[in-house]
């Protein structure tokens, strides 16, 4: 026994030794890489503040919600549950429902909101014990306690379109020669939301910021993800669902008007699959649960059912309603599937798929949307995750790039630095690397682009908001923009959810004094524009040696690791030898004795 010990003992030092190395480096490398298996290379974290804008209903129905989003589910495409689901709301209900009416009756105010993301009530909002022995309701039971309300419904369609504080507003009438728009040579534009814009005083400042500096269009919130419509709408639909009861644009012909008179170009933003008002009037056009009713997430979020060719119709009559009062081009977003955990989606029934996949439904709607809206003459236009430039797979959403990308006019990937994972593109920062990521993420979007015959152009929306480390400001703007020159792509679009923007980090109306140019983040430094490519060296530079000196330490390795080989095989057989000479000597004295 005390032979074979000393006989492997070298060799499994060695051995030990060798893995934990091993091990090391593997930990150095981290998890996310840039490659084309089933896991999308740079995945976004979830919507965030990533063209939200608004909240969902308020007083009597939902009164806010929160920023944070699900992560993606990165699982390939799934048949969802056999079977249609049973009829009826799904359990819970009625105890949500009681629990609310309780709350309400005891409360001293006439109405009490409720907060579907806290879980707490609003005058508990730190979701601290007050001592109230009633149970605490999670999102998903308060929104189901809210859908089965269905007390409102009676007063719609209204005859009268309303501000969320009740004032009337007067019905749209469009107009019989509606403006006509030139789309600028390249669209470097900005979001605005339905506040803003439908603020004089706000929708002023924003019209004077595109006179001073090279913004040219405008993206206008018409329905948000509250599903409310901005405007006061003739769509039936809308008006059947309560969705003109919250007038937030109350002149929007008018607004085009100031918006044509300042050569500002246009853009209709319709939110499409994320409509809590629709989905409580028409529960049927909704996801279902496979337990009964509607499917609502963890997160009390509830989604329309995009197999649905309702849906479609609904938002292509308010496309149309825009293209006739004279919006260039429609821009449709959250044309996807929920984002939601596997054990929230494993409930999840999807009415009329009959086997398609997600990503199929997503192409179709947005073919059959573009053959609605062909004698209007507008383009067309969809938002989708950062991530579908460069992720393999439909990222867990139904949007993959080659299936959408030849539908549309334009796509706008969402590529914000601070919704990247840590290690995407090889970079343990993308927050504060806006230049490296948003270029490296463009530029895999052109490469797949170019594989598709009738491609759209790519026109990135990009990051003016904090969320995280660093602080966003001219340079973190700046460099993004940038980037997106870089990759070859000449248009833009900024996304702030309050709709207030940096005017630092824009280029002035007639271009920069003479010896001023923008300060830009890269490489993890803030540097002049100009300096940029001689940061870009320097990186490449720094990469080539780590990789020569990450070579030369292997090539150091394997020999010292063949060396202790042979060095332990020559200690094994000098142990093997002195043990075997040991063993002899005993037997001979055991014969002289």
């Amino acid at each position: 026994m005390r032979a074979q010990f000393f006989r492997y003992l070298p060799l499994t030092a060695i051995f030990v030794a060798f893995l934990a190395a091993c091990s090391a480096d593997s930990a150095r490398s981290g998890a996310s890489s840039d490659g084309s298996g089933a896991s999308p290379s740079a995945p976004f974290a979830s919507d965030v503040v990533a063209n939200t804008g608004q909240a969902p209903p308020n007083p009597d129905a939902i009164a806010r919600t929160g920023s944070a989003g699900g992560t993606i589910r990165r699982d390939e495409d799934a048949n969802p549950a056999s079977g249609a689901p049973q009829a009826g709301v799904a359990s819970g209900v009625e105890g949500a429902r009681s629990v609310l009416e309780r709350r309400r009756d005891s409360s001293d105010t006439s109405s009490q909101e409720i907060d579907i993301d806290s879980g707490a009530d609003d005058d508990d909002p730190d979701g601290v014990d007050t001592g109230d022995d009633e149970p605490q309701l999670s999102a998903r039971e308060k929104m189901l306690a809210w859908l089965a309300d269905d007390s409102m419904l009676e007063n719609f369609p209204a005859t009268t379109a309303r501000t969320g504080a009740g004032g009337s507003v007067t019905r749209l009438v469009r107009p019989e020669e509606p403006l006509e728009f030139v789309r600028p040579n390249a669209v470097k534009g900005v979001y605005l939301n339905a506040w803003a814009a439908g603020s004089s005083g706000r929708s002023q400042a924003l019209i004077d910021l595109a006179a001073r500096t090279e913004v040219n269009a405008f993206v206008i919130d018409l329905k948000d993800a509250s599903g409310f419509v901005s405007y006061a709408t003739e769509v039936m639909t809308a008006r059947e669902v309560g969705a003109d009861q919250e007038i937030r644009i109350r002149d929007l012909v008018g607004l085009l008007g100031r918006l044509h008179e300042a050569d500002i170009y246009p853009i209709a933003r319709i939110v499409i699959v994320k409509d809590p008002l629709l989905i409580r009037a028409r529960p049927e056009w909704a996801v279902q649960d496979t337990a009964g009713g509607v499917w609502v997430d963890s997160k009390g979020l509830v989604w329309a059912n995009l197999h649905d060719q309702r849906v479609w119709d609904y938002h292509v009559e308010l496309a149309k309603e825009a293209a006739a009062l004279g919006f260039p081009e429609i821009q449709w977003d959250y044309v996807r599937f929920a984002d939601a955990p596997r054990a929230d989606l494993d409930r999840a029934f999807f009415p009329g798929s009959e086997g398609r996949r997600r990503q199929d439904a997503v192409g179709e709607f947005l073919e059959y949307a573009r053959a609605e809206l062909d004698d209007y003459g507008v383009a067309m236009t969809v938002d989708v995750f950062g991530a579908t430039t460069s992720a393999h797979n439909d990222v867990g959403i139904g949007q993959h790039w080659e299936s959408f990308i030849g539908a549309v006019d334009v796509a706008l990937p969402m590529v914000y630095p601070s919704h990247y994972w840590t290690g995407s593109f090889g970079i343990s920062d993308p927050n504060g690397h806006p230049y490296e990521v948003v270029r490296r993420a463009l530029e895999a979007g052109l490469e797949r682009s170019a594989t598709v015959e009738g491609a759209g152009t790519t026109r990135p929306w990009l990051q003016d908001f904090t969320l995280g480390a660093p602080r966003y400001e001219a340079p973190e703007v700046r460099a993004q923009i940038e980037a997106t020159y870089d990759a070859g792509i000449d248009e833009w679009v900024l996304w702030s959810p309050s709709s207030r923007y940096t005017e630092a980090a824009l280029e002035p109306r007639d271009g920069y004094p003479e010896g001023v140019e923008p300060m830009m983040r890269i490489g993890g430094k803030i540097v002049s524009v100009s300096e940029r490519h001689d940061v870009l060296r320097e990186a490449a530079e720094a990469r080539a040696l780590a990789r020569a000196v990450a070579d030369s330490v292997q090539a150091a390795g394997a020999a010292a690791v063949a060396d202790s080989l042979a060095n332990a095989a020559a200690s094994a057989a000098v142990v093997e030898n002195l043990s075997t000479g040991t063993a002899e000597t005993e037997a001979v004295g055991r014969v002289q004795r």
